[in-house]
C-alpha cells in the first residue's frame, strides 16, 4: 500500500503535526502499561529507551527514522487482528470493492483537503497511484485471516516505504483518510462494529509496517546515492546500465530494485539487478524503455555517466536457496535475462564449493537482433561449459535456430524433471510457462516475481 511515493528527502518535522489524533491514538493504545488509557499516546511510546551515541549517530543516522515504534509494533500488530473483526472489514470491504476509482477518489481529495502539505510527496498523474494503493488495500483485506501471509506483505510494505521518507504522522493522516473514505462509501451499513473493526485492523496493519521499518533501519539505509559509471545502448530502445553505489549495497542474485531518476521526482520503478555480487559493488541493470514510461525512457535516452540515481532497497524472492545444488532450467523472456543472469553468476561462482550443476538457459526475443546480451553469454558458456544457452526467436524469416514462442520451444526441448526453475520476463509469458510446467515440476520448484510489474 503506497502511502506516497516520495522524492527521497528526509523530512525533519516533528510528529503530531496533523489533525486526526484520536484515530492514531486508537492505534497505538498500550492497554498494558501503568497509567495508559484509552486515545492516549503515552511519551514512553515516542521516546526510544535508549539513544544512541553520537557517533553511531554520524555513522548510520537512518536508525533515528523509526526506532521509537518497534515496541508498539510488537504490542499492536496485523498479527492480533481478531476474526471477528477481520469478518467484519472483509464484509463491509466487499460492499464498495466495485467502487474502487470513486473510493480512492474521495480518499486522496479528503486527505489532500486535511494535510495539503502531504500532496508535494506525491508524482503529479495519480491515477496508477490510486490503482496501487487500492489493490494493496485489497490484498490486505483479504489477507487478515492468514497472519503470516498479512504479516508478511504488510511488513515488506513497511520496509519499502523508507525510501519515500514516511513517517509516523504520514501513517496518522494516510489511515485517517482511508478509513474515512471507506465509511463515507459504506453509507447506512456502517456501524459502531464496523468503525471498531477498521480502527483495529488499520491500527495492527500501522504498526506492522512502522515495527519493520524500525527493524530494517537499524542494519540499512532508506536509499542508496547510485552514479552512473557505463551506460551502454545495446539496442535503440535498450541499454545497459552499470552503477556504483555510495555505499555497500548487499542483495541476493535475482532480486530487484527500484529506481528514481532526476528527471522524474516522486516517481519510483523496480528493476532486477543483472550481475552476481561484485567485490567493486558495481551493479549492472537492464533497462528497455517501454512505451509510457518516464522512468525506463529516462534510464535509456536521457542519463549518462557521471549521472547519480537514487536506489531503494533490494527485493524479491526469485532466489537461489543456499542448499540447493539441484541442476537450473531458467527461462528468460527480454530484459528478463537480468535476474536469470545474476542467478547463473552466482551458481556458476559457487560451483567450486559444491557438486558442479547442470544449468541451461532458455532466452526468448521478438526478433534476433533482440537478443541484446548473446556476447556476454557466450563468454559465461566458455567459463562454465556445464552451462547451455538457447536463443528462441519469435519471428524472423533470416533465424536458423528455435523458433516460436518461448514456452513452446520450452516444452517442446527441455528437460524440467528434477531441476529449480526460475521464470522471468512478460507477465504473458511467465503465465504461460508456469501453466507449461505445472504438470512437470511441483509449484515450490518454479520461482518467478509477481506479475504486476513483469519485465518487458
Amino acid at each position: 500500500m503506497a502511502i506516497a511515493l516520495d522524492s527521497g528527502i528526509p523530512d525533519g518535522n516533528p510528529s503530531g503535526m496533523f489533525a486526526g489524533q484520536p484515530l492514531w491514538s486508537a492505534f497505538n493504545r498500550r492497554p498494558d502499561g501503568p497509567g495508559a488509557r484509552a486515545g492516549a499516546i503515552t511519551e514512553t511510546a515516542r521516546v526510544p529507551p535508549s539513544a544512541p551515541s553520537p557517533e553511531r549517530v554520524a555513522e548510520r543516522p537512518w536508525e533515528l527514522e523509526t526506532q521509537p515504534v518497534a515496541d508498539a509494533g510488537r504490542e499492536n500488530s496485523a498479527n492480533h487482528i481478531s476474526g471477528f473483526h477481520a469478518r467484519l472489514v472483509k464484509e463491509s470491504f466487499a460492499a464498495i470493492e466495485t467502487q474502487a476509482q470513486e473510493v480512492m477518489e474521495h480518499f486522496y481529495a479528503w486527505l489532500f483537503v486535511q494535510h495539503p502539505e502531504i500532496r508535494a510527496m506525491f508524482p503529479l498523474a495519480m491515477s496508477e497511484q490510486r490503482e496501487r494503493v487500492f489493490g494493496a488495500l485489497a490484498r490486505i483485506v483479504w489477507s487478515l485471516d492468514s497472519p503470516e501471509t498479512l504479516a508478511s506483505y504488510v511488513g515488506q510494505l513497511g520496509r519499502d516505504h523508507r525510501k519515500f521518507a514516511v513517517k509516523d504522522r504520514h501513517y496518522e493522516a494516510f489511515f485517517a483518510a482511508l478509513l474515512a473514505a471507506v465509511r463515507h462509501f459504506s453509507g447506512a451499513a456502517w456501524t459502531a462494529d464496523t468503525q471498531a473493526a477498521w480502527e483495529a485492523a488499520l491500527g495492527g496493519i500501522a504498526a506492522t509496517m512502522r515495527a519493520a521499518a524500525a527493524a530494517d533501519a537499524v542494519h540499512a539505509p532508506a536509499w542508496w546515492l547510485g552514479e552512473i559509471v557505463q551506460h551502454d545502448m545495446r539496442r535503440p530502445d535498450l541499454a545497459v546500465l552499470t552503477i556504483r553505489p555510495d555505499q555497500p549495497l548487499r542483495y541476493l542474485p535475482g532480486q530487484y530494485l527500484g529506481v528514481q531518476v532526476g528527471r522524474w521526482p516522486r516517481v519510483w520503478r523496480n528493476f532486477s539487478i543483472a550481475n552476481a555480487p561484485r567485490p567493486n559493488g558495481l551493479l549492472d541493470l537492464h533497462v528497455r524503455a517501454v512505451p509510457g514510461g518516464m522512468v525506463s525512457a529516462a534510464l535509456v535516452h536521457h542519463v549518462q555517466p557521471g549521472d547519480t540515481l537514487l536506489l531503494g532497497p533490494p527485493r524479491g524472492e526469485i532466489t537461489i536457496s543456499e542448499d540447493c545444488d539441484c541442476d537450473l532450467l531458467c527461462i528468460a523472456g527480454g530484459t528478463g535475462l537480468a535476474p536469470v543472469k545474476a542467478i547463473i553468476e552466482d551458481a556458476i561462482g559457487a560451483a567450486g564449493q559444491s557438486r558442479q550443476r547442470k544449468i541451461v538457459l532458455y532466452i526468448g526475443a521478438r526478433d534476433a537482433g533482440d537478443l541484446y546480451d548473446m556476447r556476454d553469454l557466450a563468454l559465461l558458456e566458455v567459463s562454465y561449459p556445464l552451462l547451455q544457452v538457447v536463443p528462441v526467436v519469435a519471428s524472423d524469416p533470416g533465424w536458423h535456430g528455435l523458433a516460436g514462442l518461448l514456452p513452446d520451444a520450452v516444452r517442446r526441448h527441455a528437460t524440467c524433471e528434477g531441476r529449480e526453475v526460475f521464470v522471468s520476463g512478460p507477465a504473458a509469458m511467465i503465465t504461460e510457462a508456469v501453466r507449461m510446467l505445472a504438470c512437470r515440476v511441483s509449484s515450490e520448484h518454479v520461482h518467478h516475481d509477481p506479475l504486476d510489474w513483469a519485465i518487458a
